[in-house]
């Protein structure tokens, strides 16, 4: 039996997906046929094409980009490519009108001569399908950025998406398959792996700091009631709506991606299985009642089944290692990644801030972790540090992030991230709400990269390549 969203994926390929031309989130309703369809996808056995990970495409002096949405994110990536040495930014792609006009006016003010593509729900394909773009930075709703990503890679275009990439098991089947098959690069762009703590985490862990790696717990949560609620911050409610139609950690990725570069997940290890239980709704549909009471405009989201508040998935590796992933998003709580990575020799830990280390049952004093962080300050911060901070966005890494994948791209080198990180991260959504709603049972996690794990390098952070683009500030 075919179910929702396989006649999604046909009715999308026959008409072509466009920015909320239909309401997509009914593709993804949370039926008995559907949670069949992630175990069936979960369960995948695959060889692979070709492998993705440490391949360095051919170099590119010059990376011409187009962006495909500019709201919340999207601006702000505009702002930061603008600011990088051997970007053009020749391609400017939003439903609204307005939103394009500005960042026109933005890079043009650089020198950029930009096209806007807006009003149409399907124009984002215009731009996919020029010819003088290199790379495509996709900052849409979620539901969008598969389709997205899978399109403008069959263009010929690297493709820079937003978190999540993949919504279902399938889409991160889909972006592995057409990543392998035109040799293109598919990058989430999981800027929390660019945070300086992070950073830092990983070089000592590297370094062998933490001794074996016992254990890593990461997690998302910021209260986002108002945001969620809110009539201009998600252009029509598009989050909300994620947040009645989908079940279990449905962002995964801020926290887990820093823990799987730590422990070389993809590169030496894989995870193995994973269970997840949610707490029930305690807080949205309250506030979409109280919010109702007041304003007609809330009416239509009264009485949905809000996802619970709190979701705690734990998996097992490869290796036998541990991690935990929360996610919370509409409790009154201090925001919170917990970057924790515990070893044989030591643990870190980040947040509450500020971070610290141990190697024993105290804290390291703030002179010991200052002299630690000057010894094994990571070579990208060293180069790029002050100027990411100075720039902005989340404090420098979202700067960090878009120099380190140009720079990559202009020197012909692997990016940090690649299609396997993009798919595995993702993933964790769709697995975790086959878990919710399965009584917490386990679940098996797909090996996305077929087998090449045991042999795939460590994502190299040495700076000994590249680090030759120059920052305009």
């Amino acid at each position: 039996m075919e179910n929702n969203r396989r006649n999604f994926l046909k009715t999308a390929g026959a008409t072509g997906l466009g920015l909320f031309a239909a309401n997509p989130f009914v593709a993804y309703a949370n039926t008995p046929e559907e949670w069949a369809q992630v175990r069936e996808q979960a369960d995948r056995k695959r060889v692979q094409k070709f492998n993705m990970s440490g391949y360095a495409a051919p170099k590119l002096d010059v990376v011409r980009v187009g962006f495909i949405g500019l709201g919340n994110r999207g601006m702000g990536a505009v702002e930061r490519l603008n600011k990088i040495e051997g970007v053009e930014i020749k391609a400017l792609c939003d439903l609204r009108s307005e939103k394009t006009a500005a960042a026109k006016k933005l890079v043009e003010a650089s020198g950029h001569r930009s096209q806007t593509y807006d009003s149409s729900p399907e124009i984002w394909k215009k731009l996919a399908e020029r010819t003088d773009l290199d790379l495509v930075y996709i900052l849409t709703p979620w539901a969008f950025h598969t389709p997205m990503a899978v399109f403008s890679m069959e263009h010929g275009k690297h493709v820079c998406v937003e978190v999540p990439a993949a919504k279902t098991i399938e889409e991160a089947w889909q972006l592995v398959d057409t990543s392998e098959r035109t040799r293109k690069h598919c990058m989430m762009v999981e800027n929390c792996c660019y945070d300086f703590s992070e950073l830092l985490t990983l070089n000592l862990a590297r370094n062998g700091f933490f001794g074996e790696i016992i254990h890593g717990e990461a997690a998302y949560i910021h209260n986002l009631q108002t945001h969620v609620f809110s009539k201009t911050h998600f252009y029509q409610l598009w989050e909300l709506q994620e947040m009645f139609q989908r079940k279990g950690n449905l962002y995964p990725t801020h926290g887990l991606g820093p823990i799987c570069q730590v422990m070389d997940i993809n590169r030496g290890d894989k995870m193995e299985y994973l269970t997840s239980m949610s707490s029930s709704d305690f807080v949205l549909g309250n506030l979409a009642k109280e919010l109702a009471a007041k304003d007609d405009f809330y009416k239509p989201y009264v009485g949905k089944s809000y996802n619970g508040n709190m979701s705690t998935t734990t998996i097992k590796t490869q290796k036998g290692r541990t991690i935990m992933v929360q996610y919370d998003v509409s409790s009154p709580r201090p925001y919170s990644r917990i970057q924790l990575v515990s070893g044989t020799k030591a643990v870190g830990l980040k947040y509450p801030e500020p971070a610290r280390y141990s190697t024993g049952h105290e804290w390291m004093s703030a002179e010991e972790y200052k002299a630690l962080e000057e010894k094994y300050l990571p070579p990208i911060v060293k180069k790029m540090g002050e100027i990411a901070k100075n720039v902005g966005g989340h404090g420098g890494m979202d700067f960090l992030m878009d120099w380190r994948t140009i720079d990559c791209l202009r020197n012909g080198l692997p990016l940090d991230q690649d299609v396997y990180d993009a798919a595995l991260w993702s993933s964790i959504a769709p697995l975790s709400g086959w878990s919710v709603a399965n009584r917490s049972n386990s679940i098996d996690v797909p090996d996305f990269t077929g087998g090449s794990w045991k042999a795939n390098a460590p994502v190299d952070i040495s700076m000994t390549k590249g680090g030759t683009t120059k920052a305009k500030v």
